[in-house]
C-alpha cells in the first residue's frame, strides 16, 4: 500500500485568528499527542501554542499555518526535553504505556475500529523510521503542509524535506506490505 498524500489545493485564509485556531486545533491535539504520548500535556502544548499565536494576531493570514506549527514544535520539543528525551516521536511504547486513545468522530463502530487499527499500523511503522523522516511525512503527509512550509517548520531545505519525505514513503510502503 502507497501512502501518497491527496493533491493540496489553495485553502482559503481563515477570517480570523480565533477561526484558524478552532480548525488546526485537532490536528494540532493528535500531532502533540502522538509526539508526546500523554493526553494532558499534549493539551498544554496545543494551549500554549495557541496562546503564543495571540502574540501574532496582526502577521497576515498566510504566515499562521508555518508559524503555528513551528511554535507547536518547539513546544512538544521543549516537554520531550524536559522528560529527558528529544525527538523521539513516536518510540516504541514501554511496557507501562497503553495505546493512544484517537479520537475519532466518523460514523458507526465498526468503522471507528478499522481506522484505529490502520492508525495503529501507521504509528508502528512511523515509530520504526528515522526521526527527520518522521517528521517530514508528518508534517507534509498528515498536516497536509505544503513543501516550503515544512522546510521553514523543520529548519531545512525544500530538497532535504522532500529527501526526507521520498525515504519515509519508502520505508513506509516496504513495512505496510509486510504487516498486511
Amino acid at each position: 500500500m502507497l501512502v501518497t498524500s491527496p493533491p493540496l489545493t489553495p485553502v482559503a485564509a481563515p477570517a480570523s485568528l480565533d477561526a484558524f485556531l478552532a480548525g488546526v486545533g485537532p490536528r494540532a491535539f493528535r500531532f502533540a499527542e502522538a509526539g508526546l504520548r500523554q493526553r494532558d500535556d499534549a493539551l498544554d502544548a496545543v494551549q500554549d501554542a495557541m496562546e503564543r499565536m495571540l502574540g501574532y494576531r496582526e502577521h497576515p493570514a498566510e504566515e499562521w499555518t508555518p508559524l503555528f506549527w513551528s511554535i507547536l514544535r518547539r513546544r512538544i520539543i521543549d516537554l520531550q526535553r524536559r522528560r529527558g528525551f528529544r525527538l523521539k516521536f513516536w518510540a516504541p511504547a514501554q511496557d507501562g504505556d497503553g495505546p493512544i486513545d484517537w479520537a475519532d468522530d466518523s460514523p458507526g463502530p465498526a468503522r471507528q475500529h478499522e481506522q484505529r487499527e490502520e492508525y495503529a499500523r501507521l504509528v508502528q511503522a512511523l515509530r520504526r523510521l528515522p526521526a527527520r523522516q518522521r517528521e517530514a511525512f508528518s508534517l507534509r503527509v498528515l498536516q497536509e503542509l505544503d513543501v516550503a512550509t515544512t522546510a521553514r517548520i523543520m529548519g531545512c531545505s525544500e530538497g532535504s524535506v522532500k529527501t526526507h519525505l521520498s525515504r519515509a514513503r519508502d520505508a513506509l510502503q516496504k513495512q505496510l506490505e509486510v504487516s498486511r
